[in-house]
Formats: structure tokens, C-alpha cells, sequence
């Protein structure tokens, strides 16, 4: 889904009565010492609110107390749909798949602070991919097992039903890949190029049960406006991915992109440094992005993708994206989402 115009807040904040306070209860349940947890992420009391820093912080904690392997997927069993006000509503609420994703991605803030769920569906297939909210770093893979564990639970309640979710990861395979195997199946892609979740595009619109309930489709649009009436501010690398991904053809220059969310170049800079990234980074995880779509849906040659992506000849584009990929495209383009029909 590409936004028309940014609207990031780097000072976006989690509430703690929300994940935080669930993640804290599920460790005090298996009698982890809490009070160590927080110490241990700088937390000596805990406010209403965390920045996003603070409760990447505690989660990090979190997983170094269970020191499990799974621990990420059984966390992330319980993380949706959540009590967390209006949005987590909205996604009970869901009458099908399409709608549980999107509402995922659309509250965002509420129901996946750290990481941003992002969707497209094209050529039958419907590819729910994660990009990071903050600086993520060691713990992003922890964190993709936690959402993808979440996303696959709640969407097992909701249908009544597991769906045949192929997951896919960019990294190499883990140490402990059958703990990946008992919580999300055998359906298990490794050394891909982003982080996703891959289905059918046909199941998007399978009516879930929800749906079949008297006013439910009233119940469903009232649950949407509620959870809108709440909704949170999008953290500037989100935001920066949206303004970019719509301009990924003509992309602006660090100054208009600065100029948009209302900075000064330097101060846009130090900014995205204080995220342990920098714009053209943040440029070319787009363009990789979009390199994959164009690969498995479009069908282009590196002369249009290169066109497509704003080069102004092939050998650059070539160039670029092996520094993007570690890859070249004609190799990518061999291996690249073999989903089956």
C-alpha cells in the first residue's frame, strides 16, 4: 500500500499497557524475574508510554530471560489480536483474510510497534513483508519470528482454520530451525531477500466466520472507525519508506525528502543516524524491494527495471544490485519466490 504523503514521528511511542505489559505478564507466568527484566533494559520504573527504543530494549530483555530458542514464537502466539484498544477490536472484528491484513498493516502502530507489516497482492499471490519501524539489529530476526508466529495464530483463530502460509526469511537457515518447523510448518524458504509471508492470493476473500454473524458488516466498519478515531503516528523510518516506495521511480533528493517531514538536512540526518541508518540506505532497501516485485510479477528485462527504478543505463543498475543483494539479477531472478501454483 503506497501513502501519498509522509507522516513520520521519530518520538512514536507504544503504550505500556499494551505489548509491554502482555510480554511482562507472560514472563512473570513462567516465573522469570520481572523486576531484573527492566533493570536490565534501563527501565527503573515503567511510564504510561515507551518510545520505541525502550521497548525494543525491554523485549531484547525479555528473550535473554526465557534464553529459548522458541521463545519468540511462543511470545508471539499470544501478541495478536491483543487488547489493545480500538485496533486490536477492528482485527477481531475481520470478516476475512484481506481484512485482517489490512487492518493489520493500517494500525501498524497499535498491533506491530517494531516492525511494519507492509502488503501487496499481484499474480495470485498475496506477499506480507516486514521493513523496521526503529534500529532493530540483532534482534530484527527474533522479532520476525515473533510477528510472524502472531500474524499465523491470529489468523488461525479468526478463520477457524490453519491457512498455507509459505515463510519465507532473509537470512540463512537458524541453528535451531526445527523450532521454526513445530510453530510455523514445514513450509520454510531461507536465504531470501526480505522477510515474508506468502499465500494465495484466493484465500485473501474466503469469508471467515466472523463474517457470517447478524450485523457484522456494521460491526466491522464501526470497529475500523473507532480504531482510526485511535490512531498512532507512524515512526520515521516508516515513513520514509512510504514517501519513498511512491516515489521510487523519480526519487527526491535528501533535501525535499527532509523538507517533507519538516527538517533541515542536517537535522533529517542526524535523525536517520540516531536509527543506525542513513537516506541512501534507506533508499535502496526500496529499490531492492522493488527490484523483487518487478522480478516476480513484471517480468522485465534489467533495461526496464533499470528505467522503472530512475538509472539512466543497465550496467549501473547491475552494478547496484549487487551491492543491494549480494546477487546478481539473472540469479535472482531463477530462484525468486518458487511459489507453487
Amino acid at each position: 500500500m503506497r501513502a501519498a504523503a509522509p507522516a513520520g514521528d521519530t518520538a512514536a511511542t507504544v503504550p505500556f499497557t499494551h505489548q509491554p505489559a502482555l510480554v511482562l505478564e507472560l514472563a512473570r507466568a513462567q516465573e522469570l524475574d520481572v523486576g531484573a527484566i527492566r533493570a536490565a533494559a534501563g527501565l527503573a520504573d515503567m511510564p504510561a508510554a515507551l518510545t520505541l527504543a525502550q521497548w525494543r530494549e525491554l523485549l531484547a530483555a525479555t528473550l535473554r530471560a526465557f534464553g529459548s530458542a522458541e521463545a519468540p514464537f511462543v511470545l508471539g502466539r499470544h501478541l495478536l489480536p491483543g487488547h489493545y484498544g480500538a485496533a486490536s477490536h477492528a482485527l477481531r472484528e475481520a470478516a476475512s483474510l484481506r481484512d485482517a491484513l489490512e487492518r493489520l498493516v493500517r494500525f501498524q502502530p497499535r498491533l506491530s510497534p517494531l516492525l511494519v507489516p507492509r502488503l501487496h497482492v499481484e499474480g495470485g499471490l498475496a506477499v506480507l513483508y516486514w521493513t523496521d519501524a526503529c534500529r532493530l539489529g540483532a534482534l530484527r530476526p527474533a522479532l520476525v519470528e515473533m510477528q510472524m508466529s502472531a500474524v499465523a495464530s491470529c489468523c488461525r483463530w479468526l478463520a477457524g482454520r490453519a491457512l498455507p502460509w509459505t515463510f519465507c526469511f532473509d537470512r540463512a537457515a537458524a541453528r535451531h530451525a526445527e523450532q521454526h518447523e513445530v510453530h510455523l510448518g514445514t513450509a520454510l524458504r531461507f536465504g531470501c531477500q526480505l522477510d515474508a509471508m506468502l499465500i494465495d492470493a484466493h484465500w485473501l476473500d474466503e469469508p471467515w466466520p466472523a463474517a457470517a454473524h447478524p450485523g457484522a458488516v456494521a460491526a466491522s466498519r464501526a470497529a475500523e472507525q473507532a480504531a482510526g478515531a485511535e490512531a498512532m503516528p507512524r515512526a520515521l523510518l516508516a515513513a520514509l519508506y512510504d514517501l519513498l516506495l511512491d516515489r521510487v521511480g523519480d526519487p527526491p533528493a535528501l533535501e525535499e525528502a527532509a523538507a517533507a517531514f519538516g527538517f533541515s538536512p542536517a537535522t533529517f540526518k542526524r535523525r536517520l543516524a540516531l536509527e543506525g541508518t542513513h537516506y541512501q540506505a534507506e533508499l535502496d532497501q526500496v529499490r531492492r524491494h522493488e527490484c523483487l516485485r518487478l522480478f516476480r510479477f513484471g517480468g522485465l528485462d534489467n533495461e526496464a527495471a533499470a528505467r522503472h527504478l530512475g538509472f539512466h543505463d543497465a550496467a549501473n543498475f547491475r552494478r547496484s544490485f549487487k551491492r543491494w543483494t549480494g546477487s546478481t539479477p539473472a540469479l535472482l531472478r531463477r530462484g525468486l519466490f518458487d511459489f507453487p501454483a
